[in-house]
């Protein structure tokens, strides 16, 4: 079973691109990934396998109800397939960058079965709003 874990401190470069870390990469079975908006004001990764473990989640829910139409909007509208280079940088797509508020500090989170982009600023005060309130 493939786990994302850890927390990385990266940055954006000049063309809008992120490196993932090692430790990231190690678990995507391809160079291909699925970037999509999160639920926290974050970016989420797939790699392609759980990517559709995900879609056939959504795709479950009836597109007769308000509820899963809602979701599916949100989640497949926003989804963008990218690929990650030789160096390990994925190009961030504009309209996600914007969602999430990054502009140049970027914290890559493992998740369990994705990982996640934040604007550092973000994510410190996720962290002490949320994580640790919650302990």
């Amino acid at each position: 079973m493939k786990l994302f874990l850890g927390a990385y401190d990266h940055t954006l470069d000049e063309r809008g691109r992120v490196t993932l870390p090692k430790k990231i990469r190690q678990e995507l079975e391809t160079n291909e990934i699925v970037l999509t908006k999160g639920f926290d004001t974050c970016i989420i990764g797939f790699d392609k396998t759980e990517w559709e473990k995900e879609a056939t989640k959504q795709l479950e829910s009836s597109v007769t109800v308000k509820e899963g139409r809602d979701l599916r909007r949100y989640v497949f509208s926003a989804a963008e397939k990218a690929d990650i280079d030789k160096l390990g940088r994925v190009l961030v797509p504009t309209h996600l960058k914007e969602y999430a508020g990054i502009e140049a500090e970027v914290k890559v989170i493992g998740a369990g079965d994705h990982f996640e982009l934040w604007d550092e600023k973000k994510w410190i005060a996720y962290e002490k709003n949320t994580v640790n309130a919650s302990l």
